[in-house]
């Protein structure tokens, strides 16, 4: 039946690709709110809607970090280019208009951004792997946002003017 919707297996991953692609924009980029100025604030922000997009759809998640590894994915024009704007909105969202006026005065704000991210996705993808073979129903992710609230609350102590 596969042949019946798709050509080729490569067809098939393409369809894949799009699919996975407008799952990130729809359920993952568009709702982030670009009004809040706030860093760390958006990173919260951005972070859970994140989580819930990947308890909502744990394969594309899966499947997308094994085609974010490749250095070149075999695409066609139409889905490079959907795969290089859906970065750049990615990077909009988290930079864009930023009020760099919250960071203390000596630091380097880029420098800042990379460290919170990194903290970010690390702790990201420990939670993830540690919630690898649970029924995420029946998880109680209470804890988690705590830990991760304390997380920025160290986070803006550290890199925010009092």
């Amino acid at each position: 039946m596969l042949f019946y919707y798709f050509q080729s297996k490569k067809d098939l991953y393409h369809y894949l690709v799009d699919y996975a692609l407008d799952i990130v924009r729809e359920q993952y980029i568009s709702l982030i709110d670009m009004r809040n100025r706030d860093f760390i604030e958006r990173m919260r922000q951005a972070t859970q809607i994140k989580m819930r997009c990947f308890a909502e759809n744990p394969s594309v998640f899966n499947f997308l970090g094994t085609f974010f590894l490749e250095t070149k994915p075999d695409l066609p024009s139409y889905l490079s280019e959907q795969y290089e704007q859906l970065l750049a909105e990615g990077q909009a969202i988290m930079y864009d208009n930023i009020d760099t006026s919250l960071f203390r005065r000596d630091v380097d704000v880029d420098k800042v951004f990379k460290l919170i991210q990194w903290a970010m996705d690390g702790y990201q993808n420990e939670i993830i792997s540690s919630l690898k073979d649970k029924q995420l129903s029946e998880v109680d992710f209470q804890p988690y946002w705590q830990e991760f609230y304390e997380y920025l609350t160290i986070l803006k102590k550290s890199f925010y003017h009092a």
